[in-house]
C-alpha cells in the first residue's frame, strides 16, 4: 500500500491530557495508525493510536511522539514496514557502516524495485532481520508498547534477480540460482523461496521481540498487517500469508482492504471494469477464512480516501462500499478505522467535475465520523448474511506462485479463474466463503461448508496431506465440484505429486484416485461414499471473461447443493441483507438479471447521510448500499443514549428527566448526533471545555423514533451536553 505520509512537524503538544487509564483496562476494538503526532486536526478518538516508525521528526523523537498519544488519552501501539520503510540509517550505512540498497529486489532488467528514494523493497537477509530486531523492535519495546504490527510482507514476483536473492537461492535450494523467466518450474520455486524468506524473516523478528520483552517482564502481541491474497495474487506479489498463522510469535492480522485493492478491475460476463463492493467483499472474506479456524483476532481495515489522488465524490462512494461489505461479516469486531488521518483531515483532493482541491468537505468528515464512531459498538452476531451461506471456494497461498512471467501462452487476465469460480455467485446474491487450503486440518474450517469449488488451474496443492482431507470430507457427504482443465504449464513443476516415487503429470490425479474416480471416464459426476464428486472439465476464467457463459456453472452448483447436499433451495438474488444489533447492512447487487430494489421498514437512521434522518422505510437500488441503524431494536428502550453521532461519547449522566454527556472529535469537523429520549427536550445545553454556552446548535425532534437530532462544531476537548425533558 503505497502511503504518502504528511509527516506534520509539530511540537509535542503541552495541553491538558485526559485522564490516564491503564492499557489493560481499556478496549482495543478500534484503531488508527498514524505518521503523525497528535494534532486536534486528527483527534480520531479511536481506542489505539498505532504510531507508525521509529524515525524522529525535526524537534521531535520517536518517542516524544508515542508520548504525544498518551497525553491525550490514547493506548499506543507500533506499526512499521517489515518489507519496506524510511530506514536511512540502515540502507546508507550509519547503522553498521555498509551501504545496503542493495538488497533491493530487482527486475530482469536489474531495476530495482522502490517504494520511495532511498525506500527499496527488500530482500529480508540476516542482516536485515537483525537490524530490524535490535534497531526497530528494541526501541518500541523500550518505549513501552506492547502492541505491534508489522506491514506488508511482500515480495514482488517480478523480482528475484539480485545477487542476495541468488545467493538466498543457493542456501535454500543447494543448486545455483535459475532464472524464473526460464520455465515454469523456476518460477514456482523462486516464488517459493521467496514465501520461505519473509515467512523466515517475521519468524526471527517476532522471535526476538517477545524474547526480549519478556526478558524485560513484559508481555506484547504481534500482529501481521497484510492485503488478502485475493489482491497479492491479482497484484502479482508473494506473501507468507495463512502460514503466518502456525508461528507462536503471531498473535493476528490487519486485513488491508481499502478503494486502492478493490477497485481493481475484474471480469464479469465479458466486461472488465471496476467492481469494488464485491471484490471488497471476497478481500475481506479470504482473510476470515485465513483467521477464523486458528483463533487469531483480526482486524479489518477501510480507508475513507485512497493512495490515488481521485475526487471527494469517488472516495465517498467507494468508502460506502468496501465499509459494507466489511460489515457483512458479523465473526469480526475489531477495526483499523483508517490508516493516516493526517491525508484525510489535512490534505486537499479535488472535488468531482472541478479542478479545485480543497480540505474534505464537512457532509463528508461527518458521514464518516459517524460511521467510524459506530465501530466501538457495533457487535458480534451469530447472525447470517440472507442467503445460502454453505458454499465455499478453494484458495491456498499457491495463487501467488503462478501470477509472473507468463509461460508457453498461460494466461490469467485479471486474475480471471479466481474470479471465474466466485464472482457469479457474489452477483447472484450468494455470500459465498471462501476457504484457505492451509487450514484444512482445523475441523472448523469444513464444518459449514456444503459445497466446496475447486481448481487447480491457477493454485497447486501444498501437499498430499491436503488430498486426504478433502477425500475424508467427501465421503462423510461433502459435495465436491472440481473445475478444470488441468493444462497450464505448473502441472508439472518439481513438487511432492512429480517425485519422490510419485509420478502423476497433473495433481489432481492424486485426488481423484484417493476418491477412486476416474474422470476420463467421461463421466461428470460420482458418488463418493456419503458424498458426491463433479468434475467439470472447463476453465473457470471463460465463465466470466465470455457474456452469458456462467449457466452451466451455476446450475453444477445449484443441483449440487439442492439434490446432492439435501441443504434446501438455492435462491439466486440481486441483494445481501445482515443484521447486526440494532444495526442494518445492505448491498444490492447490479448485472443482475433481478433489478427490483430492496426496501428496509423503518423507523430507520440513515448512517449514510450526515443528517441522521430518521426514515419510514429505506429504498436501496441495484449498485447501492445502505447502513442503518433500526430504532426499533434498541435495548433498553426506557434508557436515554446516544444512538448515533459523529463523535465519540465519555462521561454519561442519567439523571431524574435529565441526561448529559461529553462528545469529542477532531477540530474543524460537524458533529451530528441522534440522542434517544423518554419524551421531547424541553432544555438544551451546551458548552465548551471552558464552560462556556454555545449558541450555534441546530435541533429537532423526531416523534416517531422518540430521537433528538443535533448538530454543531465537534472539539477535541470536548463538548459538554446536558438535555432535560
Amino acid at each position: 500500500m503505497k502511503k504518502t505520509l504528511l509527516l506534520l512537524s509539530f511540537a509535542a503538544s503541552s495541553l491538558a491530557a485526559s485522564a490516564q487509564v491503564k492499557p489493560a483496562e481499556l478496549p482495543q476494538k478500534t484503531a488508527f495508525q498514524t505518521g503523525s503526532p497528535w494534532i486536534p486536526q486528527i483527534d480520531v478518538r479511536s481506542d489505539m493510536a498505532i504510531v507508525y516508525g521509529t524515525n524522529d521528526h525535526p524537534n521531535m523523537t520517536f518517542e516524544q511522539r508515542v508520548q504525544s498519544w498518551r497525553d491525550h488519552g490514547y493506548q499506543t501501539a507500533f506499526m512499521t514496514g517489515i518489507a519496506w520503510g524510511s530506514y536511512d540509517d540502515f540502507f546508507l550505512g550509519k547503522w553498521d557502516g555498509v551501504n545496503h540498497l542493495d538488497l533491493a529486489q530487482v527486475e530482469k532488467n536489474g531495476k530495482p524495485i522502490m517504494h520511495g528514494h532511498n525506500i527499496p523493497y527488500v530482500v529480508p537477509t540476516d542482516v536485515f532481520i537483525k537490524y530490524m530486531q535490535t534497531a526497530v523492535m528494541k526501541r518500541v519495546i523500550d518505549v513501552g508498547i506492547k502492541e505491534i504490527f508489522l506491514e506488508e510482507p511482500e515480495f514482488w514476483a517480478r523480482g528475484g534477480y539480485s545477487e542476495p536473492f541468488k545467493a538466498e537461492w543457493q542456501k535454500y535450494y543447494g543448486f545455483p540460482w535459475k532464472p524464473q523467466d526460464e520455465s515454469p518450474e523456476n518460477t514456482y520455486l523462486s516464488s517459493k523461496l521467496k514465501y520461505h524468506l519473509y515467512y523466515n524473516a517475521i519468524k526471527q523478528v517476532s522471535d526476538y521481540a517477545k524474547a526480549y520483552a519478556k526478558s524485560k517482564g513484559i508481555s506484547i502481541n504481534i500482529y501481521i498487517a497484510t492485503h488478502s491474497l485475493v489482491n497479492y495474487s491479482s497484484w502479482q506479489i508473494v506473501s507468507p500469508e495463512a502460514s503466518l498463522a502456525s508461528l507462536p510469535g503471531i498473535d493476528g492480522y490487519i486485513a488491508q482492504v481499502w478503494t486502492g485493492t478493490s477497485r481493481e478491475a475484474t471480469y464479469f460476463n465479458g466486461d472488465r471494469k471496476e467492481r469494488v463492493f464485491e471484490n471488497a467483499f471476497l478481500e475481506y472474506g479470504s482473510m476470515v477464512s485465513m483467521t477464523a479456524p486458528t483463533k487469531r483476532k483480526l482486524f479489518f481495515l477501510t480507508d475513507p480516501i485512497e493512495d490515488a489522488h481521485r475526487d471527494w465524490a469517488d472516495y465517498k462512494r467507494n468508502y460506502q462500499a468496501t465499509f459494507s461489505a466489511k460489515l457483512l461479516y458479523p465473526v469480526v469486531a475489531n477495526y483499523e478505522v483508517m490508516p493516516w488521518p493526517e491525508r484525510i483531515y489535512t490534505g486537499k483532493y479535488r472535488l468531482a467535475n472541478s479542478d479545485s482541491s480543497v480540505y474534505i468537505p464537512k457532509y463528508y468528515s461527518t458521514q464518516m465520523q459517524i460511521m467510524v464512531n459506530s465501530l466501538n459498538s457495533i457487535p458480534v452476531s451469530a447472525n447470517k448474511v440472507t442467503g445460502v451461506n454453505g458454499i465455499g471456494v478453494l484458495m491456498s497461498n499457491s495463487l501467488m506462485f503462478q501470477r509472473f512471467p507468463t509461460h508457453n501462452g498461460f494466461e490469467d487476465p485479471q486474475f480471471s479463474i479466481f474470479y471465474g469460480q466466485t464472482m457469479p455467485l457474489v452477483k447472484h446474491g450468494i455470500p459465498v466463503q471462501t476457504v484457505h487450503m492451509e487450514n484444512l486440518a482445523y475441523p472448523a474450517t469444513l464444518k459449514d461448508i456444503k459445497v466446496l469449488v475447486m481448481s487447480y488451474a491457477n493454485m497447486k496443492p501444498i501437499s498430499a496431506a491436503i488430498h486426504e482431507q478433502l477425500a475424508a470430507w467427501v465421503k462423510k457427504g461433502g459435495v465436491l465440484i472440481y473445475v478444470g482443465k488441468d493444462d497450464d504449464p505448473y502441472q508439472s513443476v518439481m513438487e511432492w505429486w512429480d517425485t519422490k516415487g510419485n509420478n502423476f503429470t497433473a495433481p489432481s490425479q492424486h485426488l481423484f484416485k484417493l476418491l477412486g474416480i476416474d474422470p476420463a471416464s467421461g463421466k461428470q459426476k460420482f458418488k463418493v461414499g456419503l458424498g458426491t464428486v463433479y468434475v467439470m472439465r472447463e476453465n473457470p476464467k471463460d465463465f466470466v471473461m465470455q457474456p452469458n457463459n456462467d449457466a452451466s456453472y451455476l446450475n453444477t452448483v445449484k443441483q449440487a447443493y439442492e439434490t446432492d447436499s439435501k441443504a434446501g433451495k438455492l435462491e439466486f438474488k440481486n441483494n445481501m441483507y445482515l443484521e447486526r444489533g440494532p444495526y442494518d447492512i445492505v448491498a444490492v447487487l447490479n448485472e443482475n438479471e433481478d433489478t427490483k430494489p430492496y426496501t428496509v421498514k423503518g423507523p430507520v437512521i440513515d448512517l449514510f447521510d450526515p443528517q441522521l434522518p430518521v426514515l419510514a422505510e429505506k429504498v436501496v437500488n441495484p449498485g447501492e448500499q445502505a447502513y442503518l441503524y433500526d430504532v426499533k431494536r434498541v435495548v433498553n428502550k426506557a434508557k436515554p443514549q446516544v444512538l448515533a453521532s459523529a463523535s465519540r461519547v465519555y462521561d454519561e449522566k442519567v439523571q431524574a428527566r435529565e441526561y448529559s454527556f461529553v462528545a469529542k472529535s477532531p477540530v474543524n469537523t460537524v458533529n451530528a448526533t441522534r440522542v434517544l429520549l423518554p419524551a421531547k427536550a424541553k432544555q438544551i445545553t451546551l458548552t465548551d471545555s471552558k464552560g462556556q454556552t454555545i449558541t450555534n446548535v441546530q435541533s429537532s425532534w423526531d416523534a416517531s423514533s422518540n430521537t433528538l437530532f443535533l448538530g454543531y462544531d465537534n472539539s477535541p476537548d470536548g463538548i459538554h451536553v446536558s438535555l432535560s425533558w
